[in-house]
């Protein structure tokens, strides 16, 4: 049995973890420029407590949490949300969880007034992109805003809300 609540100060250092272990899964080093290597990782609450910010966690039945995502607004064109750091551990894959906090993220930022949602990830997060297109992300051919990951990150995908 798995739950999805707003993130809690006490659930940094486990979402940090969960990060760190599916980034070394899929090979997205730190020195590449993906989201493990972020600063701000190991205090994510204070971060996504800001306006207009928002992220969940999955916790399972004994409050071990094994996921999360989040949203804010896009450094550069404050019109439009970012997905940001989904990450989950492989027990949690497949059940539906990531559409879930999308859902979330979709009603969260139509009731904030963005107008779209945006986000960068990689090809070797092949199963995330067929979800993304599934739920109405369109393929770019640049990257929007200034997210810092452009670099380690070669898709970008945009939902019109």
């Amino acid at each position: 049995m798995y739950s999805i609540r707003p993130i809690q100060q006490q659930d940094n250092a486990a979402i940090a973890q969960v990060i760190r272990e599916v980034s070394l899964e899929f090979g997205l080093a730190p020195e590449s420029g993906f989201a493990v290597a972020d600063p701000i990782l190991d205090d994510l609450y204070q971060v996504y407590s800001q306006e207009n910010a928002q992220y969940w966690v999955i916790e399972d039945h004994k409050g071990r949490i094994v996921g999360g995502g989040g949203l804010s607004p896009l450094k550069g064109d404050t019109s439009i949300v970012e997905i940001q750091k989904m990450y989950f551990l492989s027990e949690l894959r497949g059940l539906g969880f990531a559409k879930k906090i999308l859902d979330n993220a979709f009603e969260f930022a139509k009731q904030n007034g963005f107008s779209a949602c945006y986000l960068e990830t990689t090809k070797d997060l092949w199963q995330a992109v067929k979800l993304y297109e599934k739920l109405g992300f369109e393929h770019l051919a640049q990257p929007k805003g200034n997210t810092g990951h452009s670099h380690a990150c070669e898709i970008w995908m945009l939902k019109t809300l």
